[in-house]
């Protein structure tokens, strides 16, 4: 296995998918089409061969659509509870949570991730803003307060980490009653350090029809759909 190059024992990746997609509309979203393949059979395949296994919580009811390389459980009524019962299902040494709905994950990123996890147990993709920011004025959604991006970074996943050191941190969050929807967070919440690795552009999360529409067409020159026609792509 690749990740052994980095990490002393086992590795899996775990995938909460057990969400409705209601934002999106087009039921769970991880069986959200894309380019002739579901966001979670793209997710998967990105992750097969540089971890030991591969665990996806689904919807009840629901099973792995045919030749995806996992395994599957029942997930939980929130994307905390998921990744919860997903850590329970394991005993790797590391883990990577990974949502399903960032379905174009560089190799690269993996590995870069799994090389950055021993330093401190904790590390997340993420990539430094670029846009310019500002804080809204009133209810209204008037242009008020500049933000500045220095320092600043959007995360995104997978994100990976000691599984003993995040199944501690999501314990003391069920303790406490606390919600979150980011395990990186959960591990700052006890006073860890997480390590920030480069992300990639590509790894957009699919939420909105936009982000459909983008990924259909990432989705063709990923795969290779696309002609030469006079030294020009055509679809």
């Amino acid at each position: 296995m690749t990740s052994a190059c980095f990490l002393a024992g086992t590795t899996a990746a775990l995938i909460p998918a057990a969400g409705s997609g209601t934002r999106l509309g087009m039921g769970p979203k991880a069986f959200v089409q894309v380019g002739g393949k579901s966001l979670l059979e793209r997710s998967v395949a990105a992750l097969v061969g540089l971890v030991d296994e591969v665990i996806v919580a689904l919807p009840e009811g629901m099973e792995l659509p045919a030749g995806v390389a996992a395994r599957a459980i029942v997930g939980g009524q929130t994307r905390q509870e998921s990744v919860e019962r997903l850590l329970h299902a394991t005993s790797a040494d590391m883990v990577l949570i990974h949502d399903a709905a960032r379905p174009f994950l560089p190799e690269s990123v993996v590995l870069a991730l799994l090389e950055a996890i021993p330093e401190t147990g904790a590390a997340t993709v993420a990539l430094p803003v670029a846009d310019t920011l500002v804080r809204a004025a009133g209810a209204g959604g008037d242009w008020g307060e500049l933000v500045t991006r220095e320092g600043l970074w959007a995360v995104q996943t997978p994100q990976g980490f000691r599984r003993e050191l995040l199944l501690e941190a999501h314990a003391k969050a069920k303790a406490e009653a606390h919600a979150a929807t980011d395990d990186a967070g959960l591990i700052a919440r006890l006073g860890g350090r997480v390590r920030l690795v480069q992300g990639d552009a590509r790894l957009f999360k699919v939420t909105t029809a936009g982000d459909l529409a983008l990924a259909e067409a990432l989705a063709k020159d990923v795969d290779g759909q696309w002609l030469m026609v006079d030294g020009e792509k055509q679809p």
